[in-house]
């Protein structure tokens, strides 16, 4: 995982204050490959249904933005228990949980 612990730690700490103390991060995409470089952090958030909202998003979003120095973080939220779309599937597949 090409994340530092500072990174893992600030995201998790943002999700968990956005989305509640249930909410599942999880890093996918690029960073998840050790043999790799460069590339956007990519973090799949799944919460309870009514705080997997835009209103949550923004706040991590803003959050994020005040605490890490990272040009590009892509974010996907999804409901627990919401019908999966591919991208819910490929973060639980290849995701590292944080």
């Amino acid at each position: 995982m090409r994340l530092t612990g500072e990174q893992a730690k600030v995201i998790k700490s943002a999700a968990l204050e956005a989305f509640g103390a249930d909410a599942v991060v999880r890093l996918f995409g690029s960073r998840v490959d050790d043999g790799t470089s460069g590339g956007d952090i990519d973090v799949h958030i799944e919460a309870a249904p009514e705080h997997a909202t835009v209103d949550a998003e923004v706040t991590f979003r803003a959050l994020i933005w005040k605490r890490l120095d990272e040009p590009q973080i892509d974010v996907v939220v999804a409901a627990r228990g919401a019908e999966k779309r591919w991208i819910d599937r490929a973060a639980e597949r290849e995701g590292i949980a944080l």
